[in-house]
């Protein structure tokens, strides 16, 4: 089943990298802010959707959220700080084990991420392993700010599928929301559904994929 894979799509956070959105909601809290409840509010889900999808640029996020939570005297730089908390670092040995996939597969990152959080993505990259962009370590990086489409939306995979030419039963996506391998699925593309707890790495041996890895 595996021989049969010749792409891999990869998620970023929760899949390259640690993520812990409690971290966020925890330092929120330590400025006084107590209405949890209204994170999940549409309202706010709205405003991270357009941040997420590029709608926004970073200034207006940080404006229109502010002022949805009630927190328009903070900083800017408090708020980022706040903002990617949740952030986790990437290992070094993730990076060493997409290094050795990449010489067995055409690798794609394909991630929702926003303006805010892609910075500091791409200077944990630089800082610490040598890349410039994530173009250097994968055969190309999709970002959802960039290109305007945010998963589970199947208009992210087919961009994808369409720019990279890539057949969906030849291309693994690996991804550890629900969501969005439903809708790669639905595409005709293999899946993997990844725990939280579960390292991407040990999904392969000397960068191939191991054979009971479960492709959708």
């Amino acid at each position: 089943m595996t021989a049969k894979i010749k792409n891999i799509i990869f998620d970023l956070g929760g899949v390259i990298l640690g993520i812990d959105e409690q971290l966020t909601i925890n330092e929120l809290m330590k400025t006084g802010f107590s209405d949890i409840e209204l994170l999940n509010s549409p309202e706010v889900i709205n405003l991270i959707n357009n941040f997420d999808s590029g709608i926004y640029v970073a200034k207006t996020f940080r404006k229109k959220l502010k002022a949805a939570l009630g927190i328009s005297k903070m900083t800017d730089e408090k708020f980022d700080s706040i903002w990617t908390a949740m952030l986790l670092d990437i290992s070094g040995e993730t990076i060493e084990a997409i290094e050795k996939v990449k010489k067995h597969y055409k690798i794609f990152l394909g991630s929702n991420a926003d303006e805010i959080h892609y910075d500091l993505y791409v200077r944990d990259l630089q800082l610490r392993f040598g890349y410039h962009e994530f173009d250097d370590l994968f055969d190309k990086a999709y970002f959802s700010f960039d290109i305007h489409l945010i998963k589970p939306d199947p208009r992210f995979f087919e961009f994808i599928l369409d720019h990279e030419g890539l057949n969906p039963e030849e291309t693994l996506f690996i991804d550890d929301t629900a969501e969005n391998i439903e809708a790669a699925k639905r595409l005709g593309i293999k899946t993997y559904h990844i725990r939280r707890d579960e390292l991407v790495r040990n999904l392969f041996t000397n960068g191939v994929l191991k054979d009971e890895v479960i492709l959708g």
